[in-house]
Formats: structure tokens, C-alpha cells, sequence
């Protein structure tokens, strides 16, 4: 099996199950209260927030199904499209959240047909439109609110600002090095990383790095070749994408509190939200796993009317936004595998 594949095998799924849970199981027995769930009563009012907050991830993916059908000028069908972002997020979610999926999917791509130059490019254009969704997104919530995108003063509430200022430092610093490397100096990128490359302990690399410094090339003129509809597009299903993974939240407090919050606090969720999510970017851990459990009591906490149920809600939050990626992944792959990956090597066995 080739070592990309291997890197998202199945049984890696029981790493962030394992991490989550047991984050979760900690919050809840450090401070146990009989009444945790107590908030859990279903009317029509809860179900139908609930249904809306699936609907949120639904809409997620449709906007990422259709930003890679555009990436890919359309040589992809919607039934590929589909099988390539469960299996990107399937690989997302099984590798830490500061490392991604960018191999796998970048694989996944080349064997649906795209060449590695073509999928390369797909790829690090799909990232760079997620972090500049960040980096301008994040400014703005703080125009408007304040200080208030962080959780009230609290315990830690010191490291969580340092967290934040860092991770927004370290998406700044490598969206703008992939800005330079894809759209302006490619060649210069490459000398410069062909001679930190040449430090005796990680000289042994190079020769990778030079070939992928190489590949950039290409993937730029690629790039600069697409027209101003392909980024608007892509812009507006990226927008559309990260917007529905955040309101998951949002109809999920309002599933249980549905009186609680106006048109001021639904916004407020959503920047704090965004605030989080630059601190799980660079979460070393798959998927994020123990560390959003624990930090969406520190973010959110002081939108549910009782803290001792923020644990629960927050695992509500994860089994919607992120283990039905865990098991679709473990479904789809093998399926995949033998469609496709195994079909593409008897091709080029009989060439």
C-alpha cells in the first residue's frame, strides 16, 4: 500500500475517537453534577435546530463539492468530487490539524485523473483561499466586537489570547510565503529553500524538496493562468463552506436555549467561533481532538445558561461537525481503493 494511503488508514480513526472522548469524560468527572445533561429535552423546537444544524454541514460540503468542481475546471464529476473531499476530510481528521491533508488530497486527485501538476494546484489554491478566509474574516469580527471575540476574563484566559495572537501570527507568515512562492517569485522560493536545505541535518531531504520546489513552478504558472471567475467562485464557495461549519454551533444552542439569544449574540457566536478555530489550526493533535472539547467551554461557555452543561454540548458539537467524517471515511476509502487506485495500477500493468 503506498505510504500516503497508509497514512490515512482506517484504524487510525481510533486515535482522535481516543483523544476526544477522553478529553470530554475528564471535563465531565473533574466537576461532576448529576444534572449535565438535564438541558436535554427534545420539543419541536429541538429537533428542528438540530436538523438545521446537520443541514449547516450539508451545506458545508455541497460548498466544497462545488469549489473543487470549479478548481478543476469540471474534469471531475460530482460523484468524484463528493469521494474526494469525504476522503480530504477523512485525512484532515485523522492527521494533526497544523499538518492537514494536503498529501492525501493532493494523491486523491492524481488518481481520479488530474495530473500531479493539476492536483498540486487544485490543492495549495484551496488553502490558500481557507487561510485568507481567516486572516481577513478574524479583523473584521474584531472591528466590530472587540475583545468580546475572546472568552470573559477566566482562568488562562492570558494563554488563550497568546494562543490566538500566535496562531494568527503563524497563518499570516505562511499565507503570505505561499502568496510569494504561487503568484509572484516561484523561482526565487525555491533557491531559498534549496539553500536551507543545505544545513548538514537536513541536507539528506534536498533532493525531495528541490522536486517539489520544482513542481511549485509549474503549479504557478498554472495558477496565474485562471481566470477571474474561478476565483470568484472559489471565493464564494469557500466563504459559503466555512460559514456553514460555523453556524453548526449556532442552531445547536438554539436547539436547547432557542429564547436565549438575539441577532447581537447569534454574530457574536459566530466571531468567537472564528477566534477558536485559529487555535485548533494549529492544534497538534488529529482533527483537533481533546483540544476543541476543551476549548469550546473556554470560548463558549458563557452563552449556556448553566456551565455544567457546556461539556455535553460540546460533545453534541463534535459528533455533527466531525466524527460522521471519521466513519464516512472508513466507508468510502477501501471502496475507493478498489475502484479506483487498484483499477489505475492494472491499467498501467497492461500498458
Amino acid at each position: 500500500m503506498d505510504k500516503v494511503l497508509n497514512s490515512v488508514r482506517p484504524g487510525k480513526i481510533i486515535i482522535p475517537i481516543i483523544l476526544g472522548l477522553s478529553v470530554s469524560t475528564w471535563m465531565l468527572m473533574r466537576n461532576y453534577d448529576p444534572h449535565a445533561f438535564s438541558f436535554v429535552r427534545f420539543s419541536w423546537y429541538t429537533f428542528f435546530y438540530l436538523l438545521v444544524a446537520i443541514f449547516m454541514m450539508f451545506m458545508r460540503d455541497v460548498g466544497y463539492i462545488y469549489r473543487i468542481y470549479i478548481m478543476t475546471e469540471k474534469k471531475l464529476t460530482f460523484r468524484q468530487a463528493f469521494n474526494i473531499i469525504m476522503l480530504w476530510e477523512f485525512s484532515s481528521a485523522v492527521s494533526p490539524s497544523v499538518v492537514g491533508g494536503t498529501a492525501p488530497a493532493i494523491y486523491f486527485l492524481s488518481k481520479e485523473g488530474l495530473n500531479v501538476g493539476e492536483s498540486t494546484a487544485v490543492v495549495l489554491a484551496a488553502i490558500f483561499l481557507d487561510e485568507m478566509f481567516f486572516l481577513i474574516s478574524v479583523p473584521l469580527v474584531y472591528v466590530i466586537y472587540g475583545i468580546n471575540i475572546f472568552p470573559p476574563d477566566s482562568a488562562g484566559i492570558d494563554e488563550i489570547r497568546y494562543a490566538f495572537y500566535g496562531g494568527y501570527a503563524i497563518i499570516f507568515v505562511y499565507t503570505l510565503a505561499l502568496f510569494y512562492a504561487l503568484f509572484i517569485n516561484p523561482q526565487l522560493f525555491k533557491s531559498v529553500i534549496s539553500w536551507i536545505f543545505l544545513f548538514p541535518w537536513i541536507k539528506r531531504w534536498r533532493i525531495r524538496v528541490r522536486k517539489s520546489s520544482n513542481q511549485l513552478i509549474r503549479t504557478s504558472i498554472q495558477l496565474k493562468k485562471k481566470p477571474a471567475s474561478f476565483w470568484i467562485k472559489s471565493s464564494i464557495a469557500t466563504i459559503f463552506s466555512w460559514t456553514g461549519r460555523y453556524w453548526v454551533v449556532n442552531f445547536l444552542l438554539m436547539a436547547f436555549f432557542h429564547d436565549k439569544y438575539g441577532f447581537y449574540d447569534q454574530f457574536l457566536i459566530y466571531g468567537r467561533q472564528l477566534s477558536m478555530w485559529i487555535i485548533l489550526l494549529i492544534s497538534p493533535t488529529p482533527g483537533g481532538s481533546g483540544i476543541a472539547e476543551y476549548i469550546f467551554n473556554n470560548f463558549l461557555g458563557d452563552f449556556i445558561p448553566d456551565m455544567t452543561w457546556s461539556t455535553t454540548l460540546a460533545i453534541f458539537w463534535r459528533l455533527i461537525s466531525y466524527y460522521p467524517y471519521l466513519f464516512i471515511g472508513v466507508i468510502i476509502l477501501p471502496v475507493w481503493i478498489k475502484n479506483v487506485v487498484k483499477k489505475s495500477k492494472k491499467y498501467k500493468k497492461v500498458e
